[in-house]
């Protein structure tokens, strides 16, 4: 079984990585690009076979390690 968790800044936290990202891709010329936002994808291969308990699992992984809840989301996908 394998997890997908994004990790994402709250609205309203400064993203100085996505404002770098959107001032080059408008500097090579990408004038519709308005705002980015960074986040990260970590990919977690996991053991046995019931998913909602690895979904649990991997919540309160990323409540103790992979997101600092104080700037960040994260949403996980089970696939």
């Amino acid at each position: 079984m394998k997890a997908r968790i994004h990790v994402y800044l709250k609205p309203g936290v400064l993203d100085p990585q996505g404002a770098a990202v959107a001032g080059a891709l408008k500097n090579l010329g990408f004038d519709e690009v308005e705002n980015a936002r960074q986040g990260k994808l970590i990919e977690l291969d996991l053991a046995g076979d019931d998913a909602e308990a690895a979904k649990t699992r991997v919540e309160d992984m990323c409540k103790k390690l992979l997101a600092n809840p104080v700037i960040e989301n994260f949403s996980i996908e089970m696939v």
